[in-house]
This record gives structure tokens, sequence and C-alpha cells, in this order.
């Protein structure tokens, strides 16, 4: 474990060569934004590692934090990357991202759950923007533990967002009814990103979202939703936390946990020219 944990800049510099393509996304999407990457600093965390031998195979955790200029102002953006790493007598020998199917259907790993949450169907609630944000910066990069952690984890992160901002649940037991969470079961809609995008849009009553023409229209405690293929299928969902200097949404997301990510998902390995993306205010 220690030769892995040594091998840390070793694996920092050979990402930076771009094996991925993940740096030369981000700084093409901060040069087409008018930005640039001044300091970037990491950590890395070794979670399972398999030994043979003097070769060992690990999953790698590594924690970046991007200092980005723009208009003279500053962001720091924070992104979580899986790697699959192998190693030879301590040194690297190869690397690649590893990427969970965004399509697999969700299911939540066994956790203490909140118990049964009243669920409400009022017309109109009041959305606390600054809870659901709050929760979304305390949460970013880790798993509450009130809540069941999924494998694509980015909706039901979203979904505890939004209801930390106060949106009524409605629906249960019905799994293919309204926006629902309880430590028995939950509603499609809550974590499965497809199933939560038709639902705002849908949605009559309770929790409901109003589609906005641009990603400029969105304010934080606002939500993205994004088909990587553009073939109708909703892979991803975020939810905005800031803006930057030219008034463009920062989103934070769960799966690959990020922290004032720029909205566009351009440095994403799923983001293809055909992605779509639907922008929706909440609590209007």
């Amino acid at each position: 474990m220690e030769q892995i944990r040594d091998a840390w800049l070793d694996f920092f510099e050979l990402t930076a060569d771009d094996q991925s393509g993940w740096w030369d996304r981000k700084k093409t999407t901060c040069r087409n934004r008018g930005a640039e990457i001044v300091r970037i600093t990491g950590q890395g965390h070794v979670f399972e590692t398999i030994r043979y031998g003097k070769q060992a195979e690990c999953q790698y955790l590594l924690h970046l934090a991007l200092l980005i200029r723009q208009n003279g102002q500053f962001i720091r953006e924070e992104q979580v990357l899986p790697f699959q790493v192998q190693l030879e007598n301590g040194k690297i020998t190869g690397h690649q991202r590893t990427q969970i199917d965004t399509r697999l259907a969700e299911t939540g790993h066994t956790r203490s759950g909140p118990g049964a949450i009243n669920s409400s169907s009022d017309e109109r609630f009041h959305y606390d923007r600054r809870a659901a944000v709050q929760y979304a910066e305390r949460w970013w990069n880790s798993y509450n533990p009130e809540y069941r952690k999924f494998d694509v984890d980015c909706t039901n992160y979203v979904s505890q967002c939004m209801r930390a901002g106060g949106a009524p649940m409605r629906g249960a037991p019905d799994r293919g009814s309204g926006w629902w969470y309880n430590d028995e079961n939950w509603s499609y809609s809550w974590a499965v990103a497809h199933s939560l995008r038709w639902y705002l849009s849908g949605s009559t009553t309770g929790l409901k979202g109003k589609e906005m023409e641009s990603a400029s229209d969105l304010i934080p405690g606002d939500i993205i939703c994004y088909d990587f293929a553009g073939d109708g299928r909703w892979d991803h969902n975020t939810i905005v936390v800031a803006k930057d200097p030219d008034g463009m949404p920062l989103v934070n997301a769960h799966t690959d946990n990020s922290r004032n990510r720029y909205w566009s998902y351009e440095d994403s390995l799923a983001w293809t020219p055909e992605t779509q993306y639907k922008f929706f205010r909440i609590g209007e």
C-alpha cells in the first residue's frame, strides 16, 4: 500500500499526459468560456487493491482541485475521478478511467434510511433554494447516511437536494407514480435520471419544473438534465449551485462527484456533440 501511495506523483503526471482525454477536454471547456486553469492540485485515495506477486491492480480515486480564472475572478472547481491502476514493483504500468454505465437500472446499496417520510400533494410550495444549495455543498463528495447510496447516484443526490429545499413528496407506494422516498423503497423519479427528467416536465402538483430556454436562465437550486447520446434517453442530472462571472451555471453532481463544475459537461467522457440538455426552474 505504501508503494501505491508513493506512486501518486507518477500517476498525476500520467493523467496530465492525457491518455484518457480528460485534460484536453477540461482545457478546451475553459478556453471556450474565456477562462483559464491557473493551478491544479490533487490527492489520491486507494479504496481497493488486488495483489498478485510483484503486480497489483487498484481502484483509485483522484480528487482534483482546479483554480480557474475568468474575467478577473477566481472559481474553485473540484472533481473526483475514478481510475483503475496497474502497478509492478510499485511503479505504474497502466491506468484507465472507469465509468459507470448510467443506463443500468439504479439499485440502492444496503444502508439505513430515514424511515417513512410524510407525503404532500400541496399544489404550491416554498422552495428554499439556499437550503437546497447548502445541502448540495455539504454532500457533494460524501453520502448522507440517512439515505441509501446508489451505484449511479446522480439523481438520488439531486433529489435529496430538492427535498432539503422543501420539495414535497407524493405517490408512494407506487414506484411509477409521483416523486418519493422511504427506507423501504423509492419512486423511479427519485433515483433514475430519465424518470426525473420526465417527472419534472409532466408534474402538475407539488414538485414540478418549468422548462427554461437556456442555461443562463437558471439560478441556484435549479436542475439540468443531460442526454449525452442525443437518443432520447436521459443519463444524468445536476443541481445549479452558483453562477460564473458570465452568468452561466456552475453545478454539483454525484457519480463522478463534482463541485462548481461548468454546466455544459463538455469535459466529460460521456459528452458527445449530440448531447441534449433540459433546463428546469424549480419551485415556480
